[in-house]
């Protein structure tokens, strides 16, 4: 069985918010408009229980999409209530929820408590106001640090998603972002570069010509510099751009399937030329786990490095760590 923590998603939509955030429509990103109901929860869990890997220690429910604690209280309980049994007979070690800074305090905390809630992910954004204000998000950076301060001392896991390339955000805001965050010592975290989607306050601006949105390499190259940030703090970097978006929804931005690979392969890359010298031929080795983040999406690293005038071979040796690189020339 995996060690590795995997979470069965249950996606809340758009019902939770307060007001609408300049780049969302959470249809679009979740692929779902319908409310879950409890009969659905158990659907995905019987579904999860399929899974050969599947390991009841390292699972949780997670509520995503929306803001979980905003939607309506009766209806927050009730989808509490139907993941709950399954914390309680042992079929998973918790639930894993998201939301807003500005919908947590303690009595809700009490709550999340009492339904098994073990990990709470909040959607920070960004930790410049002037940003947050910006892009609709109706709070404030304050509300970002007395919430995560409410969730540690109640004993939760706290995770903080963070955006680049948000409207009025640049480069050495969000790598302060990254910064503060860290201060805050979250156990995890997400990094999502703006995309603009249909329909959106952003997808407006953006027409209008108000509104720059990320290319691709500008993107991998922050996300890149971010999760240098979060690994030399040791703060576990669980995502990196979203899951998945409808095709019909997509507008413009850096949207990438395998946004995390890109940024993980590039920092390959960067330590591969801090170390090689001379131009000639070597062999470079990695953890077993980082051959193919070396090499890169169909073979760039090593491509990259050959006009830079380095013929290069990627071989594994146990005892490596992660993004750790030896070369031996031959």
């Amino acid at each position: 069985m995996s060690s590795k923590h995997s979470n069965i998603s249950i996606f809340v939509p758009h019902i939770g918010c307060p007001n609408m955030c300049s780049f969302c429509n959470q249809r679009y990103i979740t692929g779902q408009l319908m409310a879950p109901k409890s009969e659905d929860v158990d659907k995905a869990v019987l579904l999860a229980q399929t899974s050969k890997n599947y390991n009841p220690a390292t699972t949780e429910i997670a509520f995503f999409g929306g803001s979980f604690t905003a939607i309506n209280r009766n209806y927050m309980i009730t989808l509490l209530n139907s993941a709950f049994k399954y914390v309680n007979n042992g079929t998973v070690a918790g639930i894993r929820i998201s939301t807003r800074p500005d919908a947590i305090d303690r009595g809700i905390l009490m709550l999340l408590k009492s339904y098994g809630v073990t990990a709470i992910e909040l959607g920070a954004q960004s930790l410049n106001d002037k940003v947050l204000k910006k892009n609709n998000r109706g709070h404030s950076v304050k509300d970002v640090y007395v919430a995560c301060e409410l969730i540690k001392k109640m004993g939760f896991s706290l995770g903080i998603q963070m955006m680049t390339g948000l409207y009025g955000d640049n480069n050495d805001l969000a790598i302060k972002t990254a910064k503060e965050i860290v201060k805050i010592g979250p156990d995890n975290v997400r990094i999502y570069p703006t995309i603009v989607l249909k329909d959106t306050d952003l997808a407006a601006l953006f027409a209008d010509g108000f509104y720059k949105p990320q290319n691709l390499d500008d993107a991998v190259e922050l996300g890149t510099k971010l999760l240098t940030v979060f690994n030399e703090a040791n703060i576990d970097v669980i995502r990196m751009g979203l899951h998945s978006i409808e095709p019909d929804s997509y507008v413009a931005g850096p949207w990438h399937p395998a946004f995390s690979e890109l940024c993980i392969s590039k920092i390959y890359f960067d330590n591969a030329k801090k170390i090689l010298k001379e131009k000639g031929c070597y062999t470079l080795y990695v953890a077993p786990s980082g051959v193919s983040k070396m090499i890169g999406q169909k073979r760039i690293n090593i491509s990259k490095l050959h006009e830079l005038g380095f013929d290069c071979i990627v071989k594994t040796k146990e005892g490596l760590k992660e993004y750790e690189i030896e070369a031996e020339r031959n």
